[in-house]
C-alpha cells in the first residue's frame, strides 16, 4: 500500500469535509452535492477511509460522522497544519518497504524532491550506520528526508549532529520527555537508545548534490522483540520505546514537530551559524566530559571526550594529546560527572 501527499484528492476531500463537520452527521447526498462526486464515489471513499484506521459512525437516515482519526502516518495527516517552508511538503507513505533510504536514493536527483519525506509503517531491510541492519517493526517511526542543501561540503559532518538535536528538541516539546545525545547521532533516554540516524550524501565536484537523512524512532515498538535481535551484536547498549514514557501523544505530532525543528537547524547550517547548534548539542550531550572507549577502524581509543569541533568531530584527550575523531562507536561511557 502506497500513498503520497498529492494522490487521492477525492478521498482527502471527503475526509477533510468530515473533519470540519465532525459534530454533525453528513448524508451521502450532502457529500455528493458539496464535493461534486457521485454517491458511489462517496461510499468508496468512506470505505477506504475506514480501512485506513479512521473511525466513522454511520446512522440510517442521518449519514456519516467522523469519530476519531487514524494513528497511521499518512501523507495528508503529516502535511495538514505543517508550518514548514520546505520539509514535508511532499510525502510518500508505505505500509511496508525494504528501506525508506533506498527509495529516497532513487528519487533524490529530482529537483522537486527537496524536502520530500518517505515514511514507512515497517521496513524489511532497514539501514543503520556503517552498513548495519536497523530493526524496523510496526509501531516505530521510520523515515527518510531528501535535501538539496546550500551549505558548504565542510559542514556535512555537522548535519547528523544538528538532526539529532532537532529530534531531541521535538521529543521534549511534544512528549515532555528529556533525552540525551550520544555522539555521533544517537538519542537516548536513561542511557538506552530511543532513536538514531544516518546520512547518505551524493557529492560531485566538491559540491553536495543531495543529502538523505534516515531516521529511526522507537515510538511504540515491542522492546523485547528488538532486544532479542540485537542483544548479542557489538556495541548494543539497550533500547527504549517512547510509548513507555508517554502513552497519550500521537506519533503524527512528533513527526510534524521534528520536521519543524529540523528545518530550523537546516536554516542555521545554510547561513553558517553553527555555534548555536554545537552549544545546544553539547548541553544535551551524554558524551562530552566523560571518560570513554571509542572503537574506530584503526582500533580502540580511550580518553576523555572534551568537545565537538565546528565540523562535528569528537575531540578526545588521550595521554595529554587531543585527538579528533570523525567516525566510530562509543562502547563505554563512564558514570563520572560531566
Amino acid at each position: 500500500m502506497i500513498y503520497s501527499s498529492y494522490d487521492n484528492p477525492g478521498l482527502v476531500k471527503v475526509l477533510s469535509f468530515l473533519k470540519s463537520h465532525n459534530t454533525e452527521y453528513l448524508s451521502g447526498q450532502d457529500l455528493s452535492d458539496v464535493l461534486k462526486i457521485s454517491r458511489v464515489a462517496v461510499w468508496k471513499h468512506i470505505k477506504k477511509i475506514r480501512e485506513l484506521g479512521y473511525k466513522i459512525e454511520s446512522k440510517q437516515k442521518l449519514g456519516y460522522r467522523l469519530e476519531s482519526n487514524t494513528d497511521m502516518l499518512l501523507p495528508w495527516e503529516i502535511t495538514s497544519g505543517l508550518k514548514t517552508k520546505i520539509f514535508g511538503k511532499r510525502v510518500y507513505y508505505f505500509d511496508s518497504i525494504d528501506s525508506t533510504q533506498n527509495h529516497a536514493m532513487k528519487i533524490a536527483s529530482d529537483d522537486a524532491s527537496n524536502g520530500t519525506v518517505i515514511i514507512a509503517e515497517k521496513q524489511t531491510s532497514g539501514k543503520g550506520r556503517l552498513g548495519r541492519k536497523w530493526i524496523s517493526p510496526k509501531g516505530g517511526i521510520w523515515l527518510s528526508i531528501i535535501l538539496h542543501p546550500k551549505f558548504d561540503i565542510s559542514v556535512i559532518t555537522l548535519f547528523p549532529i544538528a538532526s539529532a538535536l532537532a529530534l531531541s528538541n521535538a521529543i521534549e516539546k511534544t512528549l515532555g520527555i528529556k533525552s540525551e545525545l550520544k555522539w555521533p547521532n544517537d538519542i537516548t533516554i536513561k542511557g538506552k537508545k530511543v532513536a538514531g540516524m544516518l546520512v547518505d550524501a551524493s557529492i560531485e565536484s566538491n559540491k553536495i548534490e543531495n543529502l538523505i537523512l534516515g531516521v529511526g524512532i522507537n515510538f511504540n515498538v515491542d522492546i523485547k522483540q528488538i532486544e532479542k535481535s540485537l542483544k548479542y551484536t557489538p556495541n548494543f547498549y539497550g533500547v527504549v520505546s517512547l510509548s513507555e514514557q508517554n502513552k497519550t501523544v500521537k506519533s503524527i505530532l512528533l513527526v510534524q514537530s521534528f520536521l519543524m525543528e529540523l528545518e530550523q537547524m537546516y536554516d542555521l547550517l545554510n547561513i553558517g551559524d553553527t555555534k548555536k547548534i554545537i552549544r545546544d548539542w553539547t548541553r544535551k550531550s551524554s558524551t562530552i566530559g566523560q571518560n570513554i572507549e571509542l572503537s574506530t577502524e584503526d582500533g580502540k581509543i580511550r580518553g576523555k571526550a572534551i568537545k565537538i569541533d565546528d565540523d562535528g568531530a569528537l575531540v578526545i584527550s588521550e595521554n595529554k594529546k587531543n585527538i579528533r575523531i570523525t567516525s566510530g562507536d562509543i562502547t563505554h561511557i563512564s558514570k563520572g560527572r560531566k
